[in-house]
């Protein structure tokens, strides 16, 4: 699934609100198949924090310490999130089974 799927959340709105880490939302983006990711800085634990979620299934927060290191696993996890939800969307099953196995795999993955 290519990145025209995601959008920003609530047009854009959030973008230097505060965020759930307490810190300041520099990306926040939502996906069309029920995901969301957020970048934030100055975090409360650490100078960044991404917190993605699949709605009804997960919410997952990591950490950086760098913009850079924090961008790029930005993108890694949305791509990854992404592939997901492509998965879930196509099962027989209606994606649970894609869910449960995925959403375990993605923490291990981007722990």
């Amino acid at each position: 699934m290519n990145d025209s799927a995601w959008h920003p959340f609530n047009n854009g709105s959030t973008l230097g609100q505060p965020c759930s880490e307490q810190g300041i939302t520099i990306r926040d983006e939502e996906h069309g198949l029920g995901a969301r990711i957020t970048l934030e800085r100055d975090a409360h634990s650490a100078p960044f924090a991404i917190t993605c979620g699949l709605y009804g299934w997960m919410v997952h927060t990591r950490f950086f310490s760098h913009a850079t290191e924090a961008q790029a696993q930005y993108e890694q996890m949305k791509h990854a999130l992404s592939d997901l939800l492509k998965a879930a969307a196509e099962s027989s099953d209606g994606g649970s089974n894609v869910l449960i196995d995925g959403v375990s795999r993605f923490v291990q993955t981007y722990p």
